[in-house]
């Protein structure tokens, strides 16, 4: 029998009982809001003043000979072709290198073709003309002596697969500034090589897919699937990712996988930049001054030039972080071809990227970098042959040299010093943590602060390393 003096059961509104439910389904409803909000790419705040809005990063992979290029070395001449003195071969870790090291002396030119005291190789005269816009610093030094590792560290801030690149760590921190473009994009140069650590160099590790670089294709359309089928209309097209953005949240809530979050925000980029990518493809908008000063008008720098000219209208536009890659530099042998093979590639369409960067005011409030993975020996390379005109150099994470401008970096300058063989830093050794604590600064981040929690711990680029190199900065 029922007793009549029984408490009843009071009736709960849907908003009462998420109101009170601040451990279940209150807490998960707000966990799917700022979810969604982490995954949308809105521009966030920065933890102090930056200085740079964007970042052009010219990612030149296999490891430039900087002993070439960018670190006149005239005392090696004297000794070219000799056993490495025994002050410098004690260094020598490679057994192979040591029992036949010999001093392999550039046969380049280099001069000031600017106002500074930099000099530049014969084989950049446009870019050293450029020199009184950048800070050369000599004295990059990295931990890894291979490719895959080197590269990711450069990229990623660790040697190890699986974590945020740089610029998906910089989408993350900063948010997006466009609302139709992505925030980061990668440019590969049509240069059919490739890189060693692959996608992983763009990829957004644990952090949401939504911060990974998205590639643009380096022939035919840079974009696949820009315009609608036949017969498939924008509202169309519209009506269907509403009803799939519908379904992925009916299932995001009740799974809590934030991956369909960045799937959403995904489609949407998509429908988006159907419009907006058209014209920003367009480049019959640019004159043909301008698209000389990149190179399109010449087959050996259309790709490259095309891909520099690119990054300027995303910065434009607000894409956050443009990569530019370039291989390979790899040259175990025939390193006086190769060299100029790639420098006559892509030295006249950065130097046009600076150039008009500064004429159009962008210059300031944008970063651009030219970096390596590691340096070249100043050692001839045994393994691949020695016959003149057909010698190389082997990989060299000890002394390396990287550039920067714009973005609120000192022009004119040279940081740091190496040895007067150009195997190790006796002057301002700037490590690859670094040169990752100082971009990020320079766009309002803390390196220290930008982090993720994965798998129990926080997480940064920067890992446990890297301090500001105040010395480059305005």
């Amino acid at each position: 029998m029922q007793n009549s003096n029984a408490r009843q059961p009071q009736q709960t509104t849907r908003r009462e009982l998420l109101a009170r439910g601040a451990h279940g389904f209150g807490a998960m409803a707000l966990w799917h809001l700022l979810n969604r909000d982490a995954v949308t790419g809105s521009e966030r705040a920065t933890h102090h003043s930056p200085r740079a809005k964007n970042v052009i990063f010219i990612f030149m992979a296999g490891g430039p000979s900087h002993l070439d290029l960018f670190d006149p070395k005239p005392q090696m001449a004297k000794l070219h072709g000799e056993p490495v003195p025994a002050s410098l071969l004690a260094s020598l870790v490679d057994p192979l290198i040591r029992t036949s090291a010999r001093v392999m002396a550039s046969p380049r030119t280099f001069q000031r073709r600017a106002n500074c005291e930099i000099e530049f190789s014969d084989l950049l005269p446009q870019t050293g003309a450029m020199a009184d816009e950048l800070c050369l610093i000599r004295s990059m030094t990295t931990d890894q002596s291979n490719h895959d590792p080197a590269q990711l560290l450069l990229s990623c801030g660790t040697p190890l697969f699986g974590h945020p690149s740089m610029g998906a760590w910089i989408n993350y921190g900063l948010g997006s500034v466009s609302q139709d473009m992505p925030g980061y994009v990668v440019l590969m140069s049509n240069s059919g090589k490739g890189v060693d650590a692959g996608t992983a160099l763009w990829g957004s590790g644990y952090l949401p897919s939504t911060f990974r670089g998205v590639t643009f294709r380096n022939s035919s359309d840079p974009i696949l699937y820009l315009s609608n089928p036949v017969g498939i209309t924008n509202a169309t097209q519209r009506a269907r990712l509403d009803v799939l953005r519908d379904l992925n949240r009916i299932h995001e809530a009740s799974t809590g996988d934030n991956e369909i979050a960045s799937r959403i925000a995904a489609y949407e980029l998509a429908f988006r930049m159907q419009t907006a990518a058209p014209e920003l493809l367009d480049f019959r908008q640019e004159t043909a001054a301008t698209r000389a000063m990149y190179g399109l008008d010449q087959d050996v720098t259309r790709s490259f030039g095309g891909n520099c000219l690119l990054a300027r209208r995303m910065v434009e536009r607000g894409v956050r972080f443009v990569q530019l890659f370039h291989s390979t530099w790899d040259d175990h042998s025939n390193l006086n071809a190769n060299l100029k093979t790639n420098c006559d590639m892509t030295d006249l369409p950065t130097a046009g990227l600076l150039r008009d960067l500064k004429q159009r005011g962008l210059l300031d409030d944008t970063l651009v970098v030219w970096a390596g993975e590691f340096g070249r020996t100043p050692m001839g390379e045994v393994r691949r042959g020695t016959s003149p005109g057909h010698e190389g150099r082997d990989h060299h994470p000890f002394a390396f040299s990287v550039w920067m401008a714009g973005g609120g970096v000192k022009r004119g300058m040279i940081h740091g010093r190496t040895d007067d063989f150009g195997y190790g830093v006796v002057e301002s050794p700037v490590h690859v943590h670094d040169l990752q604590a100082t971009i990020l600064h320079l766009l309002g981040i803390d390196h220290e602060k930008l982090t993720y929690r994965h798998s129990g711990r926080d997480f940064r680029l920067t890992d446990v390393h890297g301090k500001v190199v105040s010395e480059i900065l305005i």
